[in-house]
């Protein structure tokens, strides 16, 4: 099979872009539907649609429920074919982008993907994950294109809480991992249809790695105090661009379908998608019987920016066998991306790399605290 590489059509960056997203538009069609959540149309639902009838493009607004849901979906197809959209403008995180990617599929129209968060690589990927009304994961909805745009702004991303940003590296993090076990094996990535990686793949999946170790704990400063600065701007595109185009040419393996296993326990559904593939990662690492220093050095990024490196952390401080066994049959289901394993896994494999990753992360907190207590 031929290398392939994927990418979104443009991609725009840096304080005050939601002003320019006329300009990018005006190519796409007459005619908008902008899908978004409560307050990413308050961010900046006003100056988008200001820059869009800057060009003589008419909106309609919809206000997106919180779930990307194919009950959600469908309701938003309906309003895009009353309003006769030409384009789809998916506007907010990543639950947002993923209804509106999956919208625009529907329509057959093209789509604009504004993030308000960087809590996850979602923008850049043809890709909409389809989860229950409850928030369960479901599904992967492979799309047959990028989005023909992906526009952000640095000023609203940090006006956004730091954790979004923080959840966006966690998510982030899985990229040089996930797509180093997918070139080892050597097996298709159904995103590409089977395409093999570029070597430009798996240099963008080792530059947003390092781009997470430079930048991010500054960054995740900077954020805290609602400024942008150049350890945020590097952020940004490592969360999105760099960890978007690695992700989506290199393929995904265990720390993904670890999180898609984590998400059936209700106790988890309150945190992010990539603090949940954070810790993924480092179940990954252990099922795949990785080095003690590499375990060691995704253990101090997290610990360092705040990410999960244990079950309780995850707000699960006592799971049961059974609850973890769950996880583990959910994360071997048929169709999940662990099999791009270069060995076969088994449910019980997976479970005994949860608990592992799990005693690894309490022993290092409880050293690192008993560190801090005696210096």
């Amino acid at each position: 099979m031929s290398r392939m590489l994927l990418s979104a059509g443009r991609y725009i960056q840096g304080p005050g872009a939601v002003g320019e997203i006329g300009i990018h538009a005006k190519r796409l069609g007459n005619s908008a539907l902008l899908i978004g959540g409560k307050t990413a149309l308050a961010l900046c639902g006003k100056a988008i649609e200001e820059s869009l009838a800057a060009e003589g493009i008419s909106s309609r607004r919809e206000l997106f429920q919180g779930v990307s849901s194919r009950i959600e979906i469908n309701r938003l197809v309906a309003a895009g074919g009353e309003s006769r959209a030409d384009f789809v403008i998916a506007l907010g995180g990543g639950s947002a982008l993923d209804a509106g990617k999956a919208v625009a599929f529907e329509l057959k129209a093209p789509v604009i993907v504004v993030p308000t968060t960087v809590a996850s690589d979602a923008p850049c990927s043809a890709l909409s994950v389809i989860y229950s009304e409850d928030g369960v994961f479901e599904s992967y909805l492979f799309l047959p294109r990028n989005p023909d745009c992906v526009l952000v702004d640095t000023a609203v991303v940090a006006q956004s809480p730091a954790r979004f940003l923080v959840a966006g590296m966690g998510d982030a993090l899985a990229t040089v991992w996930e797509s180093g076990t997918c070139a080892r094996s050597g097996k298709p990535n159904p995103l590409t249809e089977g395409g093999q990686q570029t070597l430009a793949t798996l240099a963008l999946a080792r530059l947003c790695y390092d781009t997470l170790r430079e930048s991010g704990f500054q960054a995740k400063l900077a954020v805290e105090r609602g400024v942008v600065t150049p350890a945020v701007e590097a952020i940004v595109e490592a969360n999105i661009l760099l960890s978007g185009l690695s992700s989506e040419n290199g393929g995904h393996a265990g720390a993904h379908s670890i999180h898609n296993g984590l998400t059936t326990l209700p106790a988890t559904r309150n945190k992010q998608h990539g603090e949940k593939v954070a810790f993924g990662v480092l179940a990954q690492l252990v099922l795949e019987g990785r080095s003690a220093a590499e375990i060691l050095e995704v253990q101090e990024f997290c610990c360092q920016v705040g990410l999960p490196i244990c079950l309780a952390e995850l707000d699960l401080p006592q799971p049961s066998r059974a609850e973890i066994r769950q996880v583990a049959e959910a994360a071997v289901a048929e169709g999940e991306t662990i099999h791009a394993t270069w060995f076969p896994v088994t449910a019980a494999l997976v479970e005994a790399a949860i608990w592992t990753a799990d005693a690894l992360g309490s022993n290092y907190r409880n050293a690192t605290e008993k560190q801090r207590l005696t210096t």
